[in-house]
């Protein structure tokens, strides 16, 4: 398999409500027109609700593609979007989870509660375990993100997150700074995977 160098497809995790703060859903939908402007492709859980439905709705009407991903269960729950070009439904979490990893080429997470970080956090279990090397980068719109790097930074101060077992996550704090972040991001580990050996490259 050819390195990858480009982005075509971005996984974004976000809350199913638009939070107490106004600049969440503003860069929900800036994000949303970044992607629709730069061609790629938006991988979500599928609802309309909060700021899913946000960015959805910001990449269909600046003429972006969607596909929401989303399990039979949350259909009514989340009301799944129906104008995406793509909807999946899924038996359970687990394969949607699945999916939106395989069709993703990387992983944003906007803020959102305990289901965004859920998958938030399985991502960068797989990638501190050397399962994937998609890039995983953190929107911290007003410092949303803060506790987390702070529970991170207690993490290797106490020696939970070893050395060689690095947690390797991106932050933007504009949205203006997040496609740039993740096609560097993209751009060194295709730089890299050039200098391993052909078998080792394709295990990434």
């Amino acid at each position: 398999m050819a390195p990858m160098s480009t982005i075509k497809t971005v996984c974004v995790y976000c809350g199913s409500g638009p939070g107490t703060n106004p600049h969440f859903t503003e860069g929900a939908k800036a994000f949303g027109k970044a992607l629709a402007e730069s061609n790629i492709r938006l991988v979500y859980g599928g609802g309309s609700l909060g700021l899913m439905g946000s960015v959805a709705t910001s990449v269909l009407d600046h003429g972006g593609t969607v596909t929401g991903i989303i399990p039979e269960f949350l259909r009514k729950r989340e009301n799944a979007l129906t104008r995406v070009q793509e909807m999946i439904v899924t038996p359970d979490m687990h394969e949607r989870k699945r999916l939106m990893f395989e069709r993703s080429d990387a992983f944003v997470a906007l803020p959102g509660g305990v289901g965004t970080l859920e998958e938030l956090v399985e991502q960068l279990t797989w990638k501190q375990l050397g399962r994937h090397a998609k890039p995983v980068l953190l929107a911290n719109f007003d410092n949303f993100w803060e506790p987390l790097f702070s529970l991170l930074s207690h993490m290797r101060q106490t020696e939970f997150i070893r050395a060689g077992l690095s947690v390797d996550i991106l932050k933007a704090d504009r949205v203006e700074d997040i496609l740039p972040k993740l096609k560097a991001a993209v751009a060194q580990l295709a730089e890299a995977e050039k200098q391993l050996a052909p078998e080792v490259a394709r295990k990434l």
